[in-house]
């Protein structure tokens, strides 16, 4: 038996699907059961736990071959992270308790970095998990493709794409959420000891215009891609109702000045097979 959390989600999801098709036993773990009732359909267990909740995920641990741990993301997070802080506590307290066979957490691109940013969260996730005593595994997708979807309107519209990425001939890797779900339900089903790190990206590294001539290709129209300016970022972000948007710029600041990236840069990283213009097709079918 596999625990999913997050089932209700692209990647949990897709992490689920991929074990079902494996003929493998999935339990998902949901805070409303009313959401998984499709994943009963398929034939999952299903059980009800906050991420917050110690007792409650220990409970939807227990005897598991295999624990698959999507943490929340908070994108406006208060200063000191508290809240990740709780389900990490959390987290870390039921797996220490229920001892399930083996640990899957999905973590990030650039979780090693030192410098406070938005995905500073998983950084704090990792370090409370490496000292459990089972085999635990941090798989670390670069940047999601899926990401595009708030550029489809203005990409289809006017034939223009908002980037926070820059340079915008500066290629990152960045990978489909079907890919990180595939990779992490192979990874729970294999075995290993102690603590490893696996980093995922998709077929080829993307710019900003590499994602422009994709929508372009996509929509049949041109599409450029604009440089949004560091020195609008801050207030651009609190007139959309973040009241922190510092470790959001952070994140942002990291990809362009390279200091949120593989930490095995030049070594052994997992190849996802989704290109970007399938993920763009899709998001453009989504958005009608």
């Amino acid at each position: 038996m596999y625990a999913i959390t997050g089932i209700t989600g692209k990647v949990g999801g897709a992490v689920a699907r991929t074990l079902l098709a494996a003929g493998q036993p999935v339990r998902a773990v949901v805070r409303d059961v009313a959401r998984a009732r499709s994943w009963v359909e398929r034939g999952c267990e299903v059980v009800t736990a906050d991420m917050d909740d110690a007792a409650a995920l220990a409970a939807a641990f227990e005897g598991t071959q295999g624990v698959f741990i999507l943490p929340p993301s908070d994108f406006d997070p208060l200063p000191g992270f508290p809240q990740a802080r709780a389900v990490i506590d959390a987290v870390k307290t039921a797996l220490a308790s229920a001892r399930p066979g083996k640990v899957v957490c999905l973590s990030t691109i650039g979780a090693q970095a030192t410098e406070t940013n938005l995905l500073t969260q998983r950084t704090l996730m990792e370090q409370a998990l490496r000292d459990l005593p089972m085999p635990v595994t941090f798989l670390r997708p670069g940047w999601f493709m899926e990401n595009a979807a708030w550029d489809v309107a203005p990409a289809r519209d006017e034939g223009v794409i908002q980037s926070f990425l820059q340079p915008l001939d500066k290629a990152v890797p960045m990978v489909a959420t079907a890919d990180v779900g595939r990779v992490a339900a192979q990874l729970l089903q294999q075995n290993w000891h102690g603590v490893r790190t696996v980093e995922l990206e998709g077929p080829q590294r993307v710019s900003p215009n590499d994602l422009a001539a994709a929508f372009a290709q996509v929509l049949g129209r041109p599409v450029l891609a604009e440089v949004v300016p560091r020195e609008t970022w801050d207030a651009l972000f609190r007139s959309q109702g973040m009241k922190e948007p510092l470790p959001r710029m952070r994140m942002l600041d990291g990809f362009n000045e390279g200091f949120i990236a593989f930490e095995g840069e030049g070594g052994d990283i997992v190849k996802g097979e989704v290109g970007l213009e399938t993920v763009l097709r899709g998001l453009v079918s989504q958005a009608g």
